[in-house]
């Protein structure tokens, strides 16, 4: 859901737990990368979304390529030439 000016003010935004484990793995990579951990969580989530959104898509259009698509020889059945 893309963000824009007129969405909620950040002290208005909901908090997110994470497991300890998880938040630990964060702050590590953060700390490689040299990133704060809030951008490394916002790029990690929209790359999940991007995959998903993919993956969605591919979907759709595998299971509309299934019910469209015909063979050739589907499509020339009982055509006379």
């Amino acid at each position: 859901m893309p963000t824009d000016a007129t969405g909620p003010n950040e002290s208005e935004w909901p908090t997110v737990s994470l497991p300890p484990d998880t938040y630990a793995l964060l702050l590590h990579y953060a700390q490689l990368l040299k990133l704060p951990p809030e951008r490394l969580a916002q790029e990690a989530l929209e790359a999940f979304f991007a995959e998903v959104e993919k993956q969605s898509m591919e979907k759709g259009l595998s299971g509309e390529n299934a019910e469209t698509s015909l063979s050739y020889d589907e499509f020339w059945d009982g055509v006379d030439v």
